[in-house]
């Protein structure tokens, strides 16, 4: 076991195929963006696990039992499965995989920073995904388990759906692969399913079907900027909320589900073979669908300050959107180089939106192995998917 092991994962943005990525084998395309969650794992003595965060103003001491971790008397039992949620999660899913394998557990202190928040506020940039991936890749590095880039995101998967279910699981992906990725969510609630009946061993050994992360060249051109509305956004909330909608039933949800492949497929071909033009036009065609959706249902996706994001961006020759659920956090514009990114800064500034300095990240090589990548047609579809 490592003394002390730190690793680092990346918050996201969102580039096309929001809410219909929340279907199984149904297609999105997210980037991975240079603020990061680090989490760094050392011994301790005194404690199963101490988890110390950023987000709190004491460390939380907590207790191995049979049903997971519990908070030692004393400690706000409440912080578990609330701000913890997610370090707890990937802690317990680890452990059950060690203890299904027959291998030691030991005592191991946590410490959680984050760049996703701004004053303690979530940004919109994937902070819950971006704190499973680097505790997950943490915790089984310090126990000196050589996991794959694939298992490594099916763990923190694993992880996440525990805490909830509805989210697709793009921002994993982002987090684990970096970059630009193209991604297709399995079935979370079957995964839950055979979790809770098998465990995480036959869990993570098992086909996922649906499933599909595959790496994409980033634009050549083009350069993604990003501003933030100046209000956080709930996306558990929104997603819950959307289910609930008559908007999303029926003739309108499956329209909205094919329209936004055929859209997310565009932006695929056009980032491989680099035509900005072809990006551009998807990216104005993921926002009308987002527009759509959010007139059909009343969800509250597209607020007056991302609206003005993106007609300030327009205006500077850059194609925007909401990034993500929507409802507030933040909005990107893909802006050709040829434009001024200082005027876009300038004029959205003037317009109440705080441009935020971030850059995509180079997408990352797995390190036990060649490059890790989990091809879409190499798992079965219940719905006969294909490319």
């Amino acid at each position: 076991m490592a003394a002390r092991t730190t690793r680092h994962a990346p918050g996201k943005l969102m580039v096309a195929g929001e809410y219909a990525v929340l279907e199984p084998g149904r297609p999105a395309i997210v980037a991975a963006v240079d603020r990061y969650v680090t989490v760094t794992a050392t011994a301790v003595e005194d404690a199963d696990i101490v988890i110390v965060s950023d987000l709190l103003d004491h460390e939380v001491r907590l207790r191995r039992n049979r049903q997971g971790l519990e908070a030692l008397p004393g400690q706000d039992p409440a912080l578990v499965r609330g701000v913890l949620a997610y370090v707890v999660s990937a802690v317990e899913t680890i452990e059950q995989l060690r203890t299904e394998r027959r291998l030691g557990l030991a005592p191991v202190r946590l410490s959680v920073r984050s760049d996703l928040h701004r004053a303690g506020v979530k940004t919109g940039l994937g902070s819950s995904a971006a704190v499973t991936v680097a505790s997950t890749r943490a915790l089984a590095d310090h126990y000196g388990m050589r996991l794959s880039t694939v298992d490594r995101f099916r763990l923190a998967l694993l992880a996440a759906v525990q805490v909830d279910e509805g989210p697709s699981g793009a921002d994993l992906a982002a987090a684990t692969w970096q970059g630009w990725v193209s991604y297709r969510s399995p079935d979370r609630q079957a995964l839950l399913n055979d979790l809770h009946r098998h465990g995480v061993a036959h869990s993570l050994e098992r086909p996922w079907a649906d499933l599909a992360v595959l790496p994409l060249p980033p634009p050549t051109d083009l350069a993604l900027h990003v501003g933030w509305s100046g209000s956080p956004a709930s996306t558990t909330a929104l997603v819950a909320d959307l289910a609930t909608r008559p908007g999303w039933h029926g003739a309108p949800r499956t329209r909205f589900l094919d329209d936004s492949e055929q859209c997310v497929s565009a932006a695929e071909r056009a980032l491989r073979r680099d035509e900005t033009e072809a990006l551009l036009d998807a990216v104005r065609t993921a926002r009308c669908l987002l527009t759509r959706l959010d007139a059909e249902t009343s969800l509250g996706i597209v607020t007056a300050p991302l609206h003005r994001l993106c007609e300030v961006a327009e205006s500077c020759g850059a194609a925007a959107k909401p990034s993500g659920a929507g409802g507030g956090d933040c909005g990107i514009a893909l802006l050709p180089a040829h434009h001024s990114a200082e005027l876009l800064r300038r004029r959205w500034t003037a317009a109440g939106i705080t441009p935020v300095p971030l850059r995509v990240t180079a997408g990352v090589a797995d390190d036990t192995g060649p490059e890790a990548r989990i091809d879409p047609d190499a798992s079965p579809s219940p719905r006969g998917h294909t490319r």
